[in-house]
């Protein structure tokens, strides 16, 4: 029973030290994921930052409850889509209308790493 209780233990404190390995998600399976879904992602500051990414290509982000509109506008719609095992975005205005790229890992049920194409990384939980 000792023995039990210890490695339980020292199971569980390796867990917290090594979280689970994320899951990459590419093709088809990264369309599934965010295709009609809104993706809140964290920001620096404690706030969420949404993206609606429609079923037709439409992607629109919208700043405004962060108090965003000082530095860009605050709101915008631009279009995504799937190269590969990355998402892929365009804007605009946002980011001078250059195309930016993601490759995005589950983390969870409804959490997700991703890592922009310049290494930029963050996280973002997804609903709908």
């Amino acid at each position: 029973m000792r023995r039990t209780i210890i490695s339980s233990v020292a199971l569980l404190f390796v867990a917290m030290l090594h979280p689970a390995v994320a899951e990459p998600v590419s093709g088809a399976a990264l369309k599934s994921l965010v295709n009609g879904k809104r993706v809140y992602l964290s920001t620096p500051f404690g706030g969420e930052f949404p993206l609606h990414y429609r079923s037709g290509g439409a992607v629109t982000g919208d700043g405004s409850r962060l108090g965003l509109a000082k530095y860009f506008a605050p709101r915008e719609t631009g279009r995504w889509w799937v190269r590969g095992d990355q998402l892929c975005q365009q804007w605009p205005t946002w980011y001078k209308g250059k195309v930016t790229c993601f490759r995005i890992e589950k983390a969870g049920d409804n959490r997700i790493r991703w890592t922009r194409d310049d290494g930029y990384r963050g996280r973002a939980r997804i609903e709908g």
